[in-house]
């Protein structure tokens, strides 16, 4: 027997980066945004003693890790584990269209298939805030894959409102060559903060809150007043660490792009458009511009991770 789930990526339309604090991590206000750009995840009984087996398909798979630092393997493991089951016979075979290390949650999204594929296969039945809990254990941004739509994620990013949104937004996502590491990108915003003299600790830099002008544009369905709002508190370090994105992101904006924001920690960069013949016009003159590898044009809000086939 076999499940697949279908899984989105994210963009962040406003990611509000607090200090570090005590234990390493930042205070965010984090409004995400599920985009219909995704991964599956197929989840088929493997032969008793097989362990965990991970396979993967696209363009980046060749950097996707087949080992247990996979957010889908642990995914496995992790829901196993809470329901008191032996080591999980199971195979995890990863259909990638999220960029790798691109600042959408790809790895964060595999998660969250995992775990709802794997619920499936084994006739779980476990409760949503069960599998939320498990997806907070695996990553900050592995629950709001779960759940999708758009949603402000505050602590850490991993305590989830969701946001009242009208209409369907239509995005371009510029993919980079290579990523960017998401621990290294938050070290340059602190250092970015210190250098400036603000300082970068918790006790120094205000708890960033949601735009009340960005939630009004998601919820009357206002795509130039969306626009506007977008804001990203770790692009400055992304631009740092990899000064080629402002090209992207001039080249989006020049081809008719109503707002452009490099997403999360990067590298991809992110472009709202008009309507969708205006986001393929932009996809198309970001590809031919070469300053990004490729361009997809998408849309969202779309629901989060979900069985679409079981066989």
């Amino acid at each position: 027997m076999s499940v697949t789930v279908r899984v989105p990526a994210k963009v962040n339309v406003q990611l509000g980066v607090g200090g570090l604090r005590a234990d390493g991590f930042h205070d965010l206000a984090n409004v995400f945004f599920a985009v219909a750009l995704g991964d599956e995840v197929t989840a088929t009984a493997g032969e008793p003693g097989t362990g965990v087996i991970l396979g993967c398909t696209g363009p980046d798979a060749g950097a996707v890790p087949l080992d247990d630092s996979n957010l889908a393997a642990r995914a496995a493991r992790l829901l196993a584990a809470r329901h008191g089951l032996a080591e999980p016979d199971v195979r995890l075979d990863i259909a990638k269209a999220i960029p790798v290390a691109g600042g959408m949650a790809g790895g964060s999204a595999d998660g969250a298939a995992a775990l709802v594929a794997c619920d499936a296969l084994w006739g779980l039945g476990t409760p949503t805030g069960v599998l939320l809990e498990l997806a907070a254990e695996l990553g900050s941004d592995v629950p709001f894959a779960l759940v999708g739509g758009v949603a402000l994620g505050r602590g850490r990013g991993e305590i989830l409102e969701p946001l009242p949104v009208a209409g369907t937004h239509h995005w371009v996502f510029a993919v980079a060559d290579g990523g960017l590491s998401t621990p290294a990108v938050f070290r340059e915003c602190d250092r970015l903060r210190e250098e400036a003299g603000t300082g970068s600790s918790d006790t120094e830099v205000p708890t960033p809150d949601a735009d009340p002008a960005l939630l009004a544009a998601l919820a009357d369905g206002d795509t130039v007043a969306l626009a506007a709002a977008l804001a990203n508190d770790l692009q400055p370090a992304a631009l740092s660490l990899r000064p080629a994105l402002a090209d992207t992101l001039r080249a989006g904006t020049e081809a008719g792009a109503l707002g452009a924001l490099v997403s999360g920690s990067g590298p991809t960069c992110a472009f709202l458009a008009k309507d969708a013949a205006a986001a393929e016009a932009v996809a198309a003159a970001l590809r031919a511009s070469g300053s990004c590898r490729t361009a997809h044009a998408t849309h969202g809000p779309v629901p989060g991770a979900a069985v679409v086939v079981e066989a």
